[in-house]
């Protein structure tokens, strides 16, 4: 068998992993890159194989950095099966959809204002390449071993990054490989641990915080002294928010503080994200696979005031503070909390929170980074609101909790590959591990590819 890294080696983004043999492939992961402009115009690029060869895609969960280039596969000709999770395959639904949405509005800005160089811009994909893509899927339940391609098994293991989120096990009877995915963490608030997983022949580890450790400071409490501080300035706390995952951990965070006293109880929370609000609604369906009661997954779900339409969208930013803004994207490239931005970052009494990693060459790592000014519709804005990063609400394990879970393995893989990281995070990854637990570990590049023995 053969590994091919057609993504994530090098970069966060753009998750792919080609397994094959002389007859079969199965693509592990299909996800879009992000940041850079060298890395987003891979997007743009042919395939580096022949799409229709494709037995299969397995998906280890549905955060677009994982999918989002799905509709593109399926425009290009592949019209086989996507397993994945049940609920990878409802958060697919809302995702992919927006996402299509997005590719298309962009385009539309692009071509309104003529700030593209290409004429006319058109979508990387739309909204009706998407809905061809979500009739691919197939979903499977934890535990249950299905057959990927003829001869090539595969089954999914919680990882406890997201809904759905999963480890993949493949193997071909003779030679077995795991994919992490992203690995969620022992003591996440909401979600529950990663499953412990044993055995590997080969171990493909993600390590997106591969070179440092979390803050341990309860998280919520943490966003309560930013607020507070804002509060004391009638400040807007805008926080680019994923809709899936992270805008949850801040709901039930700003649920907690109002619940024991520590933020106003009449603070206005506006959730600007109708793709969050859906998959809010996903962790009542999917109760099993985190920690909240009842009661507790309601109090999420009600902590903020839901913005619906466009129109309600811009009248946010003719408000006064103080107020709390949630809205798409995380990594604030693209979405309704880029019109937020335009309007509050200029205000040195607002802040930008960032609750997430935020990949190189993004608007947010510029933000974060103390650009004085950011590009935004054409134009450059002003920063000078405050900016912080609220570092422990991640949902990726850091290097401690990823070193906690290699720890189940009862043999050493005969190697494990480190990817999904900045180069500096999977370097110092692939030294922790090689000095702390002995074993043979590799970075790959970009398109490398890998023979795997039996």
């Amino acid at each position: 068998m053969q590994l091919q890294f057609l993504g994530a080696a090098g970069t966060v983004t753009g998750s792919k992993y080609l397994v094959s043999d002389k007859e079969r492939r199965v693509l592990v992961d299909c996800g879009l890159f992000q940041g850079f402009k060298t890395l987003r115009l891979r997007n743009w690029s042919p395939p580096p194989f022949d799409v229709k060869s494709l037995a299969a895609v397995v998906l280890t969960h549905a955060h677009l950095d994982h999918t989002g280039y799905l509709p593109l596969l399926v425009k290009n000709g592949f019209a086989g099966p996507v397993y994945c999770t049940e609920a990878t395959a409802d958060l697919c639904r809302i995702l992919l959809l927006d996402s299509g949405r997005l590719q298309e509005e962009e385009a539309e800005r692009a071509n309104c204002y003529a700030y593209s160089k290409h004429k006319p811009a058109l979508p990387l994909y739309d909204e009706h390449d998407a809905e061809r893509a979500l009739k691919q899927l197939v979903a499977k339940k934890y535990g249950e071993n299905f057959s990927a391609a003829h001869g090539i098994t595969a089954g999914f293991s919680p990882a406890g990054h997201i809904l759905g989120s999963a480890c993949v096990r493949l193997s071909n009877g003779k030679t077995t490989i795991v994919f992490s995915g992203d690995l969620g963490r022992s003591n996440d608030s909401i979600m529950r641990p990663p499953s412990v997983i044993e055995s590997a022949d080969y171990l493909v580890l993600e390590s997106t915080y591969g070179d440092r450790r979390h803050d341990q400071t309860e998280p919520h409490l943490a966003f309560g002294e930013i607020i507070s501080r804002t509060i004391k300035r009638s400040g807007v706390v805008v926080v680019p928010t994923f809709a899936v995952g992270r805008a949850q951990s801040l709901l039930y965070c700003i649920y907690r503080l109002k619940q024991e006293g520590l933020i106003p109880r009449d603070l206005p929370v506006f959730l600007n994200s109708p793709m969050a609000v859906d998959a809010t609604e996903l962790y009542h369906k999917h109760r099993t696979e985190h920690r909240l009661t009842r009661d507790q997954c309601e109090g999420m779900c009600k902590a903020a005031q839901i913005i619906n339409s466009v129109d309600q969208s811009k009248a946010l930013n003719e408000r006064q503070g103080p107020m709390i803004i949630l809205a798409g994207s995380g990594m604030a490239t693209g979405g309704r909390v880029v019109h937020h931005l335009k309007a509050f970052a200029p205000d040195p009494k607002n802040t930008i929170v960032f609750a997430g990693y935020q990949a190189g060459g993004t608007r947010g790592a510029k933000i974060l980074a103390g650009a004085d000014s950011v590009r935004i519709f054409g134009e450059d804005v002003p920063v000078h609101a405050e900016v912080t990063m609220l570092s422990n609400l991640s949902a990726h394990a850091d290097y401690a909790e990823i070193l906690a879970w290699l720890d189940h393995f009862r043999s050493r893989p005969k190697r494990t590959f480190i990817t999904h990281g900045e180069p500096t995070a999977s370097d110092a990854l692939r030294a922790r591990i090689t000095q702390v637990k002995g074993w043979d570990c590799k970075v790959p590049d970009h398109l490398e590819q890998v023979e795997l023995s039996d």
